[in-house]
């Protein structure tokens, strides 16, 4: 082992100092006009134009002149070269160059600004600095990579973590990572929050708008006023969570524990609203209950009843909510339910337990992991949720569509903004404390590696006849809910002329063919492309950094391991609509400056959906049994081998499981996307609203179905690839005799 790592040492020190020249004398050192996505300067000015210049050009140019010290740290490990990794001075070398190199990076980066200093007391010691400073490009990019990892080559010289190269380098990259896009930009929000109309700093202005009556205020208890909206949010995110967990154990229980024959169908109905974009379900119950909607419309003939906007409010969003995060709470407690050992309820039974005493002793106590978590998914969701609000909320306002229109509003208020995403991140975060309190550290384990040959008892009778049919009742709403969807969008204006068309179709999505070839002239292809690019670059990258996270976490101990994994999984606690006002405000300006860019969304993508990643590869490498590692290091392999060519192999359920999920998600977001898209960069989902915003019900909802279809085509081809894992042996046996 020690030989293969000092083999491989010298070719990875070196690979990182040609990166890090090569960002240095090659390379645009900021950010080009396009963004990293473009490559028009590679024949518009290179390498002599300052706005595409390599560093070296920019200094010998007189210009950028703070970026001349950098040549110290690139040359000082050319020195760590011809000595062996055992030598003190190899560790020492490399670790101060890291830290130099890294360090006036941040520095630099920090200090000058789009307008000179970005503090005055750096212009009143140095003097007014002419010119200024844009964003890190594929340049500054390079070399920040060279120097974090010959500084994790130093550590892992030192003997850390074995002396492994390449486990501690993954430390330092997702420390990095993490550091710069979920630690970075909350704290910058959180700072944004005290800052006052001349730049400086006050807790006034903060506890003013902290202590803001549109927030807190309870007028709605005591007489006709509003309440604020931090108490409608929670309130309302109360309610989604707990329904939501109710009806998604009705469910898992009706697939599980009946003899219900269509439970494949259940199951199939539960993907449809993960692959739709939110805000779509509140467009269809506008077409059912809206002013001029169908049942609306029936039962105000029927009965001569005037219509009312009873769904426009808290009745309206709470029910759309529920419908699209159903599924979700589901697909966590499926799992769960399916998981609690069938021996266990079998002893209970032979102990002439009740069926009803085994469900309520021994099978619900085992499921509670599963039912806080499928809370807390149902808790977030509703807090971060934008697109239903928007569209169902009326008078009823919550924090994701007050923090929307405090920067895009006509006030555009950043410091109203940061603080009400602090209260909605505050009461996120608060839920994810007390749904781990609420566990504790009892053991839920119930299967172990020995095998389980249990058949699940079925439900009680008192407990089957109302959960079938609380889910008959729900399944037949939610079709009902897509049958209007996919009605709705081949009417011509619904309401008023519901003649079949496919003019929405048309609109969104024509195509002719001319002497030039295919031309895309429907109005949604631009938005319809760009999405696919983003989700298709940010899945494999999503499912990439969670499985790397995961493999840290569940194969190598290290200290800091679990501020390391709370660090990792905080974006999952971290609502959509606060990481979009978080990127917004930190991005906006060097030394990171991506606002308007792809890069944006795609980053935004990857940190928001990673967590799943992490889960799926613990769950997954959970069960590979440490030997298989330790087999490979002892023939000789390293780390970096052993993940490669034993690890991940093992892993491809939990790989296309992350890709799915980010997939999907990148195409249905909205909550960030909504913050973040530009005129060269519009999401799906963003021109849904926009449709929605101009009253083109029609148009919104067929691209939502086209949206729709695309995902389950996508979802499908994926899960042909993934195939269905096979333990129980009796399961097996019962379907090679059908």
């Amino acid at each position: 082992m020690a030989t293969s790592t000092k083999t491989l040492s010298q070719p990875i020190l070196l690979l990182w100092i040609l990166v890090g020249w090569a960002g240095f004398l090659l390379l645009p050192w900021y950010l080009v006009d396009g963004g990293l996505f473009s490559d028009q300067w590679l024949v518009d000015g290179y390498p002599f134009d300052k706005n595409y210049a390599p560093a070296v050009f920019l200094i010998t140019q007189g210009e950028k002149l703070w970026l001349a010290p950098l040549l110290i740290p690139l040359v000082m490990p050319l020195f760590a070269l011809k000595r062996e990794k055992s030598d003190p001075l190899y560790a020492k070398i490399l670790i101060l160059t890291g830290a130099i190199g890294f360090s006036w990076l941040i520095i630099q980066g920090f200090s000058i600004g789009i307008r000179g200093w970005n503090y005055d007391w750096l212009s009143s010691l140095f003097g007014k600095l002419d010119g200024r400073q844009f964003g890190m490009g594929y340049g500054g990019l390079f070399l920040a990579s060279s120097f974090l990892f010959l500084l994790t080559q130093g550590i892992a010289a030192r003997g850390a973590i074995n002396g492994d190269v390449f486990v501690v380098g993954a430390i330092g990259f997702v420390i990095a990572i993490v550091g710069a896009f979920v630690f970075l930009p909350i704290v910058n929000m959180l700072m944004s929050a005290f800052i006052t109309e001349d730049g400086s700093y006050s807790f006034l202005v903060f506890a003013g708008k902290f202590f803001d009556d549109r927030l807190w205020g309870l007028s709605c208890l005591i007489g006709p006023g509003r309440c604020g909206v931090a108490w409608n949010s929670l309130f309302l995110a109360v309610c989604v969570g707990f329904l939501t967990t109710v009806l998604g154990l009705i469910f898992a229980l009706v697939v599980t524990r009946s003899g219900f024959k269509y439970r494949r169908a259940v199951r199939a109905l539960t993907i449809l609203p993960i692959i739709t974009p939110p805000f779509v379900i509140g467009l269809a119950l506008i077409l059912m209950f809206g002013l001029s909607g169908s049942i609306t419309q029936f039962f105000s003939e029927l009965f001569g009843l005037q219509p009312t906007r009873w769904l426009y409010g808290l009745p309206g969003v709470m029910i759309a909510q529920v419908l699209a995060y159903t599924p979700i709470a589901f697909l966590v407690l499926i799992g769960v339910v399916e998981g609690v050992s069938p021996s266990m309820e079998e002893a209970a039974q032979t102990l002439r337990a009740s069926r009803w005493q085994v469900f309520k002793t021994v099978s619900l106590p085992l499921m509670r992991p599963g039912l806080a978590n499928a809370f807390l998914l149902g808790f977030i969701e509703s807090m971060a949720d934008f697109g239903n609000p928007l569209i169902l909320g009326g008078n009823f306002d919550v924090l994701s569509t007050e923090i929307f229109f405090a920067i895009v509003g006509a006030q555009y208020d950043q410091g109203r903004a940061a603080v009400l995403a602090i209260v909605l991140l505050g009461f996120t975060l608060t839920a994810f404390f007390a749904q781990r309190k609420w566990l504790g550290k009892k053991s839920y384990t119930t299967v172990s590696g020995k095998g389980d040959s249990g058949v699940h008892p079925l439900m009680p009778s008192g407990l089957a006849i109302p959960v079938l049919v609380i889910a008959a009742i729900w399944s037949t709403f939610t079709l009902t809910i897509y049958g209007m969807i996919i009605y709705g969008s081949m009417v011509k204006l619904w309401g008023v002329d519901n003649t079949l068309t496919f003019k929405h179709y048309v609109t969104a999505f024509s195509v002719r063919v001319t002497e030039k070839g295919w031309q895309w002239t429907g109005s949604a292809w631009d938005s319809f492309w760009t999405t696919i690019q983003i989700a298709t670059i940010a899945a494999p990258l999503t499912a990439a950094v969670g499985l790397i996270t995961a493999y840290l976490l569940t194969r190598q101990s290290f200290r800091g391991k679990n501020a390391f994994e709370f660090g990792t999984m905080l974006s999952f606690a971290i609502p959509g609509t606060v990481i979009g006002v978080s990127y917004i405000l930190a991005f906006n300006v060097p030394p990171i400056e991506l606002t308007g860019t792809g890069a944006i969304l795609v980053i935004s993508f990857i940190f928001r959906n990673m967590p799943v990643g992490v889960r799926a590869g613990i769950a997954s490498m959970s069960q590979l049994d440490k030997s298989l590692d330790e087999s490979s290091l002892t023939l000789g392999a390293n780390s970096w081998q052993t993940f490669r060519k034993i690890i991940l192999p093992l892993l491809k359920p939990a790989i296309l499981a992350a890709l799915v999920y980010s997939f999907v998600r990148a195409m249905t977001a909205i909550s960030a996307v909504i913050f973040l898209v530009s005129a060269k960069y519009d999401m799906a989902t963003s021109y849904i609203i926009g449709r929605v915003e101009n009253n083109d019900y029609g148009l919104a909802i067929a691209y939502s179905t086209t949206l729709i279809f695309v995902m389950l085509l996508a979802v499908g081809i994926l899960q042909l690839l993934v195939g269905r894992t096979k333990i129980g042996r009796r399961e097996s046996a019962a379907r090679e005799k059908s």
